[in-house]
C-alpha cells in the first residue's frame, strides 16, 4: 500500500502566530533580561525603579509602544494570559513554557509591587515627560516615579484586578510549581481584601498621573467582583461566590462613556477589556449555570453578532468588529476570546441562544471569533496581517519605541531624549521586528496607513495580546496539517 503526504491546508498557521503572539512579550519586558531572553535586540532596562524610595519595582511589562509601567493594563493582561493558559494549554505544546514564563514576568513584578502591606504600586514612571521623548528603554532618563494606591488614596480598580491577576495565575502555576502558585493566591487574598476595604477609585487619588492614559471610565465595581470571581475559582471559598451574587446587581447599571470626544451609551454585560469587565464576569461564572449570569451572557453574545437584532457593536466592510475608543483590535481579540470561552459552555450544557427570533448554536460562536482572528492574521481587503512577523505583508512602522530605534548592539551609545526623534519621523521601515505585535489595526473603512504617527491604529498593547494567545492556542488544532493518506 502506498503512501501518500497530502497536505491539508487551512487559512492560517495559527500554531505560528501563537508562538509569535507570547514572544512579544519578551519584546515588551522591562528591567533585567534572563540569559534565554529570545528577542535579542531588547536589553536591560529600568534597572533601577522604585530605589529611590526603597523599593525594588523593576521588571513587569511596559504596556504599548512608550516606556512607562502602567499596572492596570498590565494586570488585566496578565489575568488573560493566565485565563488563556487554564483554557487552552493543552494545544499549545512546546509554547506552554514560554506562556508560563510571560505570566512569570508579570507576577514575579506584582508580588514586588504588593509586598508592602497598606500599598499597592499602580504605575512607575511620569507618562508626560515619557511622552515628550523617543529614546530605547534602555536609554531612557525621564522621571521614574512611582505612583502607590493606600488606604488614604484608594485605588479598588486596580488593586483588584492585580489580585485578579494573581489568583488566575496561582491556577496556571499550580501543576508545575505549586510552591510559587500558593505564594500568588496567598497574596491574591491579601490585596483583594486591600481593595475591598478601602474602597475608592485611583482617578480620585491618581488621576493627574493615570488620566488620561488610563482612567478607569466604568468604576471600580465590576473589578471589585472580577477578583473575587477569579478568587472563587482559584480557592472554591463560598466566601467569594456569595460576594459575586451579593454584589452582581452594582452591574446592571448603563455605562456611558465620552471617548475622544464620541459618547457611547451600552449596557454593562456588554463590555469587556482592561476598563470593563462586565462580559466577563458573566461568561466566567456561567459554568455555574446560575442567574443572572446566564442572561446576561447570553444578551452579551447577541450584543456581537452580525445577525443579531440586538448587534450593539458596527462591523466594517471586510468584517472586523468595531468599538468606540482607540486600539480597536483589543476589542475583537478580548471578545472573540469570550465567544470562544462560551461556546465550550454551551456545549457542556448542551443549550443554544436565542437572539430574538435568531437561533445561536455553539458553532456560530466559533465562526464569529475565527472570522476575527483570520482578518487579523491577514484574511482582510488589504491582505494585510496585522500581527508583526506574521505573513508576507505587515505592519512595518509600528508606534513602538524601541523596535524604530537602532538596538544597542548597532548604536552602543547612548541616545538622549529628542535623538530619536528622525527616527520616528522617518518612512523607513522599524530598525527591529517586534515579532508577534498586534498594533491597533485599521479603521472601520479596512484602511490602513502604516505610519509610526498614527498611535491609534499602529501601536501594539499587551491587552491585544494576550487574549490574542487564548484564541490561537484553540485554533491551532485546526491550522496547516500534513495527513498519511493510504
Amino acid at each position: 500500500m502506498l503512501a501518500v503526504e497530502v497536505e491539508v491546508a487551512y487559512s492560517h498557521d495559527y500554531g505560528d502566530a501563537l508562538s509569535k503572539s507570547i514572544l512579544f512579550f519578551e519584546g515588551q519586558r522591562s528591567g533585567k533580561l534572563p540569559p534565554n531572553q529570545r528577542m535579542t535586540w531588547r536589553k536591560d532596562s529600568a534597572l533601577q525603579d522604585g530605589f529611590q524610595i526603597g523599593v525594588d519595582l523593576t521588571g513587569g511589562y511596559y504596556d504599548a509602544g512608550d516606556n512607562v509601567k502602567f499596572n492596570f493594563p498590565m494586570a488585566f493582561s496578565t489575568t488573560m494570559l493566565a485565563w488563556s493558559f487554564l483554557e487552552f494549554s493543552k494545544t499549545m505544546g512546546l509554547d506552554q513554557k514560554y506562556a508560563l514564563e510571560a505570566i512569570r514576568w508579570a507576577t514575579d513584578y506584582f508580588l514586588k509591587a504588593t509586598s508592602i502591606p497598606g500599598f499597592v504600586f499602580v504605575q512607575v514612571g511620569d507618562p508626560y515627560s515619557d511622552h515628550n521623548c523617543w529614546e530605547r528603554p534602555e536609554d531612557m532618563d525621564t522621571n521614574r516615579t512611582p505612583y502607590a494606591v493606600s488606604k488614604q488614596f484608594p485605588g479598588s480598580e486596580v488593586s483588584a484586578e492585580i489580585a485578579a491577576a494573581l489568583a488566575a495565575s496561582s491556577m496556571a502555576f499550580r501543576p508545575s510549581d505549586p510552591v510559587y502558585a500558593a505564594i500568588l493566591l496567598k497574596r491574591a487574598t491579601m490585596v483583594f481584601e486591600f481593595a475591598d476595604k478601602y474602597r475608592g477609585s485611583y482617578n480620585d487619588s491618581l488621576g493627574p498621573w493615570t488620566c488620561p492614559f488610563y482612567c478607569d471610565f466604568s468604576g471600580y465595581e465590576d473589578e471589585l467582583l472580577w477578583g473575587a470571581a477569579w478568587l472563587f475559582r482559584a480557592t472554591k471559598a463560598t466566601y467569594y461566590w456569595n460576594y459575586v451574587v451579593k454584589n452582581i446587581h452594582n452591574l446592571e447599571n448603563i455605562i456611558t462613556k465620552n471617548i475622544n470626544g464620541v459618547s457611547y451609551n451600552g449596557g454593562s454585560f456588554a463590555e469587556f477589556g482592561w476598563d470593563s469587565k462586565h462580559a466577563g464576569i458573566n461568561i466566567m461564572k456561567n459554568s455555574s449555570s446560575s442567574d443572572p449570569f446566564v442572561p446576561n451572557a447570553d444578551k452579551f453574545v447577541c450584543s456581537l453578532l452580525p445577525e443579531s437584532p440586538t448587534k450593539s457593536v458596527s462591523y466594517s466592510p471586510g468584517g472586523l468588529l468595531f468599538k468606540p475608543g482607540g486600539s480597536n483590535l483589543q476589542h475583537a481579540t478580548a471578545l472573540s476570546f469570550l465567544l470562544v470561552v462560551y461556546s465550550r459552555y454551551l456545549k457542556q450544557a448542551d443549550r443554544v441562544i436565542h437572539c430574538g427570533d435568531v437561533v445561536v448554536n455553539r458553532a456560530r460562536l466559533i465562526q464569529v471569533a475565527r472570522g476575527q482572528v483570520d482578518y487579523i492574521l491577514g484574511s482582510n481587503p488589504l491582505n494585510m496581517s496585522y500581527m508583526v512577523g506574521y505573513g508576507k505583508k505587515f505592519p512595518q512602522r509600528i508606534h513602538h519605541r524601541g523596535s524604530s530605534l537602532p538596538s544597542i548592539d548597532i548604536h552602543p551609545q547612548h541616545m538622549d531624549c529628542k535623538d530619536g526623534s528622525s527616527y520616528f519621523e522617518s518612512s523607513n521601515p522599524n530598525q527591529n521586528l517586534l515579532t508577534g505585535a498586534v498594533v491597533g489595526g485599521p479603521d472601520i473603512n479596512d484602511s490602513y496607513a502604516d505610519s509610526r504617527t498614527d498611535f491609534v491604529h499602529s501601536e501594539p498593547t499587551t491587552y491585544i495580546n494576550a487574549p490574542l494567545v487564548g484564541l490561537l492556542a484553540y485554533f491551532k488544532p485546526t491550522g496547516v496539517l500534513k495527513m498519511i493518506k493510504p
